[in-house]
């Protein structure tokens, strides 16, 4: 009875505003991170939140973002997607409101307004608001046919068009970029994909492995240009072509620009809150206000933002334990491991990715099976790990990233990985 009660105080009183004095937490965004949070954050015995709300811009409950890529390449469908069923929601005591983003924080008076003019009280705010694709401001952005790569709307727009046309261009080599890429080619269409940088992935590989996935990606049939800038996307009223650096032309019907993205910021930034390319955050994801938090793509701790999940998963993990709690661990984004999978093609990096003169580089390369390693070593102890079409010991190189252990005892063996190095 007592859960009841308290679901049934969630709606608001009186001038839409809720007026319950029970302690609400409020989740602004309803993505990947924010409902790991969630997860950690019930699966605890006690918590002291007796109202959980949770706010979300996109129609959908939180749905896996990563296999938006597989549904964009027909191999998993829009309810395999999604995380949790409405059901865990009511029985955890979460509330949740589809399609009704936040579009005003009041910090004084610890309220905030959603875009359908509803007001609620919280005692603590999470925002997790995430990003949005960045444009790189190209004469015929707003062209028909120029889309983004970042959600359900997006991906179900680029399913309908590839049904209608034969040729697309995605401008971005990158994790997004390219599955973008990937999953309009298995759709059957020619995809070129223009990246500014030398090689792809240059983030998280070095580049040589930037090279090897360069080759096996364009084995599956996708056409590659690398160093390469787009100067505009032409068409009158529909998208006709790409233009490029050097003057070439290719012609296309249809763009996906994936060439990085911008956080969410301007809600946490017109509430008064410090914000720098995203939104500033202390290692326990506290923004300038002690009572708001702010994790994933939307936040920044010293310098760093984080456009991959696993970041985010940790964040989560952190937030989760402080207002669970009261745990004040913090988050560490030095040694956050990327562990992709492109087109099938397992990826992992670790810390330092390219060499500088304080390194030394450890590098074994199987040519007949394409498995490529590079350790970077500092001082006897591992510094980075770039794995490419074997990441089984990614882990394990983290781990010794993460403690700083002395590899002196195995270091000619390093590079074969654990079991190797375990055993001499």
């Amino acid at each position: 009875m007592l859960r009841l009660f308290l679901f049934a105080a969630l709606e608001p009183r009186g001038h839409d505003m809720d007026t319950a004095t029970s302690r609400t937490l409020a989740i602004c965004g309803h993505g990947m991170v924010a409902q790991r949070f969630l997860e950690h954050l019930v699966s605890r015995a006690e918590h002291p939140w007796e109202q959980i709300l949770v706010f979300s811009a996109e129609p959908e409950s939180a749905y896996n973002r990563i296999q938006l890529s597989a549904l964009l390449a027909g191999d998993a469908t829009e309810q395999s997607l999604q995380l949790q069923s409405d059901d865990w929601y009511s029985e955890h005591g979460i509330k949740v409101f589809p399609a009704e983003p936040v579009a005003n924080i009041d910090r004084a008076a610890r309220t905030l307004t959603t875009e359908t003019g509803r007001v609620y009280h919280w005692d603590a705010l999470v925002l997790a608001t995430g990003s949005r694709s960045a444009k790189p401001g190209l004469a015929g952005e707003n062209l028909d046919g120029v889309y983004g790569f970042r959600d359900l709307r997006d991906t179900r727009k680029l399913i309908e068009l590839s049904e209608r046309h034969s040729r697309a261009v995605v401008i971005g080599g990158g994790f997004l970029g390219l599955e973008a890429a990937d999953g309009l080619a298995r759709r059957g269409m020619a995809v070129t994909v223009l990246h500014r940088s030398p090689w792809l992935l240059n983030r998280q590989l070095d580049e040589t492995g930037g090279q090897l996935l360069f080759e096996a990606l364009e084995q599956r049939g996708l056409s590659i240009r690398t160093g390469t800038s787009p100067v505009a996307i032409l068409g009158r009223h529909q998208v006709r072509a790409v233009q490029l650096d050097d003057e070439t032309l290719i012609s296309t019907d249809l763009v996906v620009i994936a060439a990085g993205i911008r956080p969410n910021i301007e809600l946490a930034r017109d509430a008064g809150l410090d914000c720098d390319r995203a939104i500033l955050v202390d290692a326990q994801l506290r923004t300038s206000d002690p009572d708001v938090y702010a994790l994933g793509e939307c936040c920044q701790v010293g310098s760093e933002t984080f456009g991959l999940v696993e970041p985010g998963y940790q964040q989560a993990k952190v937030l989760a334990n402080l207002l669970g709690s009261g745990n004040s661990a913090g988050f560490d984004p030095s040694v956050i491991p990327t562990r992709l999978k492109i087109s099938g093609i397992p990826i992992f990096s670790c810390g330092q990715t390219q060499a500088d003169g304080d390194t030394e580089s450890v590098i074994w390369h199987d040519y007949e099976t394409n498995r490529y390693c590079r350790l970077l070593i500092r001082d006897q102890r591992l510094a980075g790990a770039v794995l490419f079409g074997d990441t089984a010991d990614g882990p394990w190189y983290s781990e010794r990233i993460r403690n700083a252990d002395d590899i002196s005892a195995c270091r000619p063996w390093l590079a074969f990985g654990k079991q190797y190095c375990e055993a001499a």
